[in-house]
């Protein structure tokens, strides 16, 4: 089978673009071929992979975004192929992958009335109403019941047309194994003695992912605790403003910015705490990966996987609405109990033993499977 997937950008880093590969090279191991629309591919492409580049046009996202599709469905009846999946809102798809959250429900909540006057609105609901309306055959791929219950309160889709995933780490990354194989060498690496506390919060959108909720919770910090902090903040963003606040709190001696590196299990094992104080996050695959890595968490409760962290007794779950005090106290708490967050840490560890947090791709794969001999016997008749 031919098995197309589009998505805005691919980058290594993102939690969307990595779960994209794993499917995608999912249904290739299962002996597909796999063709990716995209409007950018940064890194190394994988082998067999036809990736083509859809060209830019438009002075708006949502302007891109509707040339986008319209590219794409033109392309596909010369170039034709047998199941369309993306990881964008867009006309046209037989299977959407929702890693982001109900776009309607979100503007209800954050908007007023004239947002909702504007053509990026218009442009994004009509997206969504294309994947979601009772009138599309598009089947829907979740990460948590959450998104489910939202989709189906502003569109009324169907029940049927839903699939909820397990989580889906990589197994060869992300295990019980490697914080006692790669602890002790990356703190020596990175420099940490043994009294530091080391803190990490990985993601790209610092803004939605709440890097300055996590800066103002560590210059809270008693100065004992202060004084002993390594935080590094991992991801693909403009960083100049957050370290201005950083250093505007008194704390850029504790903070620094990386890019997307590719030491991310490594770092997590020799963590201490991850922060994830997201304002808005759909999913939130870092904090499964935390709980492989035997990492505790302190998260926000908007995070779709949030009820991981509390199943498994790994970390704090900040409750909405939020509390920067509430923040505050939970790291400095944490920090003045280092047996709790071992206990927290063999928690995890625990958890992860007796769930599956594994097979989100092979789930996937299953599932797109099915759905090509669907569309066929559809279209036969």
């Amino acid at each position: 089978m031919k098995i197309a997937f589009c998505l805005h950008k691919y980058f290594p880093y993102g939690g969307q673009q990595r779960d994209f590969k794993r499917i995608a090279l999912a249904c290739q191991q299962r002996g597909h071929q796999v063709t990716v629309y995209t409007f950018e591919w940064q890194g190394e492409r994988c082998p067999g992979f036809e990736v083509v580049i859809v060209p830019k046009q438009g002075a708006s996202n949502h302007a891109r975004n509707q040339f986008f599709s319209r590219w794409i469905a033109d392309y596909r009846t010369k170039h034709p192929d047998d199941l369309l999946v993306g990881f964008n809102k867009m006309p046209g798809l037989d299977l959407y992958f929702a890693a982001d959250v109900c776009y309607a429900a979100k503007t209800a909540q954050e908007k007023g009335f004239f947002y909702k006057l504007t053509p990026r609105y218009r442009s994004y609901c009509q997206a969504e109403n294309a994947v979601f309306s009772t009138d599309s055959h598009t089947e829907i791929l979740v990460l948590t019941p959450q998104q489910q219950t939202d989709f189906i309160q502003f569109y009324q889709t169907p029940s049927e047309r839903f699939h909820l995933l397990s989580p889906g780490i990589d197994p060869h990354l992300f295990s019980s194994q490697q914080r006692e194989k790669y602890r002790v060498e990356t703190r020596q690496v990175l420099g940490l003695t043994d009294g530091g506390f080391f803190l990490l919060q990985v993601g790209s959108d610092f803004r939605r992912k709440g890097v300055k909720r996590s800066i103002e919770a560590i210059a809270a910090l008693p100065s004992q605790l202060k004084d002993k902090v390594t935080f590094w903040v991992v991801g693909a963003d403009n960083s100049a403003s957050y370290r201005k606040y950083a250093e505007k709190l008194g704390v850029s001696a504790q903070v620094d910015f990386h890019q997307g590196r590719e030491d991310i299990p490594q770092l997590m094992a020799a963590a201490d705490l991850l922060l994830h104080p997201a304002h808005q996050e759909a999913a939130g695959i870092v904090l499964i990966e935390a709980l492989a890595s035997g990492l505790p968490v302190i998260c926000t409760e908007i995070c779709g996987n949030a009820p991981y962290i509390s199943a498994a007794g790994n970390g704090v779950v900040i409750a909405e609405p939020f509390s920067q005090d509430k923040l505050n106290q939970a790291l400095a708490v944490s920090l003045q109990d280092p047996e709790q967050l071992e206990l927290w840490s063999q928690a995890a560890l625990r958890y992860c033993k007796q769930q599956d947090v594994y097979r989100l791709p092979e789930q996937a794969a299953d599932i797109i499977e099915k759905r090509v001999k669907d569309v066929a016997t559809r279209t036969a008749f």
